[in-house]
Formats: structure tokens, sequence, C-alpha cells
């Protein structure tokens, strides 16, 4: 095992930074946007994007339906770049999040969206990039270079731009208050050690859960896990574990349940708790566990930015896990840092 720092860790322990710049830069262009969409009263929003940004999205949808109200649909790319249909879009919200901003497949779609009456915003690390030129509006992460393929510090920074336009439309002051206060509590979860998870973690397969918010987290947790450790984890919400896919879990089986401060968190636990009772290492953010074994976490000003910062901590555990089993997670096999999709 090497004792180089990798540098994903590096860009992990830069997640706090990356969002104070975030905060401090893009403060004018978030209210523009925001007065903008305000203006247009949309109906309805649709996310599109790949990979880790489709996670960021589907925390967003969760956002956009639970803060205004507005329901939230994924659009696969490959309607407009495989298939070529153009989408009547009039009085839909695009929010198309890709940290490169070069994928064909995400540009055509928002460029099609766009055209079709969309008002469209680009989340990127790019606002140079072809998809921010496809969009109404570019939203810049502002993350800085992220040279490791496993993507930490600019999901999280999408995380917060989204959260931060919808908060603002909705000029919700609690939780606005919240995200400023991030960078802080940022700071804190990164530094908390789910070492108890690293030991757990020692076969091929595992579950990670959530539900809401937090279920945006578990796939990408799982995805992490994939990628950066060549660990088999399926993503599943908390509602639906206990129906087919609980009857692999057996003696030891690890369970990496996320959790927030949120209607749903009494839901997580119980589940949690129920999978420990038939055998599985369970690990939860969350203090209402009984069977399972609860995680430090940092607990935010809002149940809503509560899960940017459990997946910072995740970040810090499962680069440990990958460097344990001898593996680069800056350079994992088959893949590269940008995926340009037809």
């Amino acid at each position: 095992m090497s004792t180089e720092t990798t540098q994903m860790r590096k860009e992990i322990n830069e997640i706090p930074d990356a969002v104070e710049r975030l905060l401090t830069h893009d403060a004018g262009a978030i209210s523009q946007a925001a007065e903008e969409i305000r203006a247009r009263d949309p109906r309805f929003l649709i996310s599109v994007a790949r990979g880790s940004s489709d996670h960021a999205c589907s925390y967003l949808k969760y956002a956009s339906e639970l803060l205004l109200g507005l329901p939230m649909a994924s659009v696969g790319p490959s309607v407009k770049s495989i298939y070529g249909v153009d989408m009547r879009s009039d009085g839909a919200l695009c929010i198309a999040v890709s940290q490169s901003g070069q994928s064909p497949d995400i540009v055509q779609l928002t460029q099609s969206l766009t055209n079709g009456g969309a008002y469209s915003v680009a989340i990127t690390n790019n606002t140079g990039s072809a998809l921010a030129g496809a969009a109404s509006s570019a939203l810049a992460i502002h993350a800085g270079p992220e040279l490791s393929v496993a993507a930490t510090k600019t999901f999280v920074t999408s995380l917060v731009a989204g959260l931060w336009l919808l908060a603002e439309i909705k000029r919700d002051d609690v939780l606005l208050a919240s995200i400023r206060g991030l960078p802080e509590a940022l700071g804190r979860a990164i530094a908390c050690d789910w070492g108890a998870v690293v030991e757990a973690v020692n076969g091929q397969s595992l579950f990670t859960l959530g539900r809401g918010t937090s279920w945006a987290i578990s796939n990408e947790a799982a995805l992490k896990f994939k990628e950066t450790c060549l660990i088999h984890a399926e993503s599943y919400s908390s509602a639906e574990v206990l129906h087919g896919p609980v009857s692999i879990v057996d003696q030891g089986f690890p369970v990496l349940a996320f959790a927030s401060g949120d209607a749903a968190e009494s839901n997580i636990a119980e589940v949690a708790d129920a999978l420990a009772v038939k055998g599985a290492q369970v690990f939860a953010t969350s203090n209402q566990v009984c069977q399972a074994t609860s995680l430090p976490c940092v607990r935010t000003a809002h149940w809503m930015t509560d899960p940017v910062a459990a997946i910072a901590s995740f970040y810090g555990m499962v680069e440990t896990v990958a460097t344990q089993r001898g593996i680069n997670p800056d350079t994992p096999r088959h893949l590269k840092k940008v995926t340009e999709t037809v």
C-alpha cells in the first residue's frame, strides 16, 4: 500500500475551500438566474446529466419537489443524440450538470430543450464550454482543477450551486443561511472518522441506502465504491430494500445507510436496524438506530443541506478503502476523466 497522498484525497480536502469560492464569487449569477426563472414561472423541471452529475440531479429533483412544489424529471440524453427527437419544453426549467461541459449528448439535449422553449441552466466547472453556450445561463461551480478521475469536489459544488439556485428562487432565508454555513460544516465533515466502515468493507459486494435527498447520496456512494475500490455496490431506497434485494443479505454483509435530519430519518433507521437483525453489518448516519452502528456525522443548519456534509465524510472513507486495497483511486481501470458520450 502506497503512503503517498492521492490526488483524490487532496481534492477531498479542498472541498470546503471550493464551496467557499462558489459562495463568494457566484452570488450575482445565481441571483440573476433566479430572478429570470421566477419571471418565467416554470411549471416543471427537467434534468440533463450522466454519472455523478446525474446523482446531483437526483438530489436537486427532491429539492425542487420539496422546496418549490415543482416536479422534476430526468430525460435521457439519447432522446436527442441517438433518436433525434426534439421535445416540446415550453414552461420548463432545464438544469444540465456536467463538470466538463464537453459531452456531446448532454450538450445536444440541452440545446434542444433551450430551442424548444425551456429556460436552461448549465451547472459546470467550465463556463467556456459548449454546454454553457447551449444554455440560457451558466453557473460556475468554482471547484478549480479536478485531476482525479473520481469526482468529489465537483460533485459537492454542483449540489451546492443547484440547491443555492432553488433556494434563491424560493427566497428561503433559512436554507440560504445554511448554505452559507456549509464551508465550516464541510471542514468538520471531512474530518469524521468512519474507520469502522473501512474495516467492515472487506468483500466484493455491499448495499448503500437512502431516501429522499439522501437517496441521491446513496447512489453516488455506490458508484464511488465501484469506480475507486472495484467493489460491487448497489444503492436502494430504504422503501425498497426489504422487498427483493434483502434476499442476498447474509452474516456480516456490509450496508451503509445515509440519513438526514428530515422526515425520512426514522424510516431509514428502522430499515437499518431490520437489516442488522438479519445479520448485516449496518452503519448509519443517524443516532436513531438501535441495532445498527451510528456513524459520526455533521448535521447542518437545515436538513436539506445535511446530505452535502454526509457525502464529504463518505469520500474520505472510500479513498481509504481504495488505498488499503492497493488501488489508486486517481486512475481507476477502464476509466478516464471526461467521457464524451454520443
